[in-house]
């Protein structure tokens, strides 16, 4: 079930959002548990009992690590637990990828299971990981109620597209949280802005991309144009996922953890990775970087632990080569940046923000593109333009421009002044409502998109 869907938005949301308002303060967490097992279930049937086995592992091996906490025992605890999400996510998204790759490279015929990927095993691993490290580091007392720990890790708001939530995070809200009807609209507010993101913005640039990808004669404009709509079509799914998440759990009285902050504000690949993904960032900082060494060791074990991790990051995004490739080469310019190019992008003030979109387009290209045609095509293998290449730059104009203003600040700044006054008592449930409105026209009828009646 997603987000973006009708039958989640008036038949599941509205149901759990009336039960949950009229269950009494001790039956709030079984009520969001047996939603997001129903929310879960409706996706994965097969699946499913894998998510409560996560939360039962992890439970116990909590529970454990903190009773033998300052023992040899505890550790085992702790690579028995890592041990056992690890395969998980291994055997689900990398089993295939590696045999594949063992098949390429030494010629076997090893055959591939074809396991479907379970949706969310990436978080909800990651998440559970977290939980066993915390516990054992001491960062985190283990729950006792199981209850509770299997709302954690089962949470429907954060459960398909993160943003990864640590149990630190929500850990006093499991046992206690209050939800107000300021934070209920606040919640409302954010979610609406997320699904706006994703059905106005992120779906329609979307379609500009498939219309790219079935073109027979790619020019080397109608190239750049996809990659420039591709890489905001990212950043407004993942962003607007992260968006509908927060404001859900605002709506169940949970704060989630911000997840992105104007990347493309960024001066440098260093800055943008710092605003981007921020829970995956920081998850891979805490429990890999920093673990391995972080920047207080020698030059070359300070690379080995920059290339390390953003290797496990391009895997985390994906089992292909061009995920591996994406991760690679970001490491690479990362290690640049602090060792060659760092005085030369200060000196270059506000011209960085050309240095970071010009890479990022790139980059964001290998990430999406398997085969790297499209970047061949980028840079010079075709035509420069055609008709039919200005025929959709004029089409989709509209939702770029606007998806380019949306990915700066300046909506915001905008919408925080008039916020407090008079006026914005007024505009803000509008343009909520609005947004959902549009929303769910576009739901209903795909070839409805407002952006669509800008032609230029």
């Amino acid at each position: 079930m997603l987000f973006s869907s009708i039958t989640f938005l008036y038949r599941f949301l509205p149901a759990v959002l009336l039960l949950y308002a009229v269950m009494p303060r001790r039956g709030k967490n079984a009520v969001l548990l047996a939603a997001s097992l129903i929310f879960y279930f409706w996706g994965e049937p097969k699946y499913t009992i894998l998510l409560l086995i996560s939360s039962l592992s992890d439970y116990l091996h909590g529970l454990y690590i903190e009773s033998h906490r300052g023992q040899p025992s505890a550790k085992i605890a702790l690579v028995s637990s890592v041990v056992i999400n690890l395969l998980m996510l291994g055997v689900f998204k990398y089993l295939d990828f590696f045999i594949s790759t063992a098949n390429t490279l030494l010629g076997t015929t090893i055959p591939q299971p074809g396991l479907k990927l379970p949706i969310g095993i990436s978080f909800f691993t990651f998440q559970t990981m977290s939980y066993s490290i915390d516990v054992y580091r001491g960062d985190a007392k283990a729950e006792k109620n199981l209850l509770s720990f299997a709302t954690y890790v089962c949470l429907f708001p954060q459960l398909v597209a993160g943003p990864i939530v640590r149990y630190t995070d929500v850990s006093a809200e499991l046992s206690g949280r209050k939800l107000t009807l300021d934070r209920f609209a606040l919640g409302a507010r954010r979610f609406a802005v997320g699904l706006g993101k994703k059905v106005l913005i992120a779906n329609l640039l979307g379609e500009l991309c498939a219309v790219y990808a079935g073109a027979e004669d790619k020019t080397v404009l109608f190239a750049w144009l996809n990659a420039l709509a591709w890489m905001l079509q990212v950043y407004y799914d993942f962003s607007g996922y992260s968006d509908m998440a927060i404001g859900l759990g605002h709506m169940l009285g949970f704060t989630f953890p911000e997840n992105f902050n104007y990347p493309f504000c960024s001066r440098t690949i260093t800055e943008f990775w710092r605003r981007w993904h921020m829970t995956l960032s920081g998850w891979f900082r805490d429990y890999v970087y920093i673990p391995l060494g972080g920047s207080r060791v020698s030059t070359a074990k300070w690379v080995r632990n920059v290339m390390t991790v953003w290797l496990l990051t391009g895997l985390w995004h994906g089992a292909a080569w061009n995920f591996v490739a994406w991760g690679v080469l970001y490491g690479l310019l990362l290690i640049l940046e602090k060792k060659l190019l760092a005085p030369y992008l200060e000196k270059l003030g506000p011209l960085s923000h050309v240095y970071l979109l010009a890479v990022s387009l790139v980059l964001f290209t290998v990430f999406g593109d398997n085969s790297l045609t499209n970047l061949a095509v980028m840079f010079g293998g075709g035509a420069l333009w055609d008709g039919n290449t200005l025929y959709y730059l004029r089409s989709y104009l509209a939702v770029l421009l606007v998806s380019i203003l949306g990915a700066t600040p300046l909506i915001r700044a905008a919408a925080r002044r008039v916020e407090h006054t008079p006026a914005g008592t007024i505009l803000e449930p509008l343009a909520t409502a609005g947004l959902l409105l549009l929303s769910t026209a576009y739901l209903v009828d795909g070839s409805f998109n407002p952006f669509l009646y800008f032609r230029f």
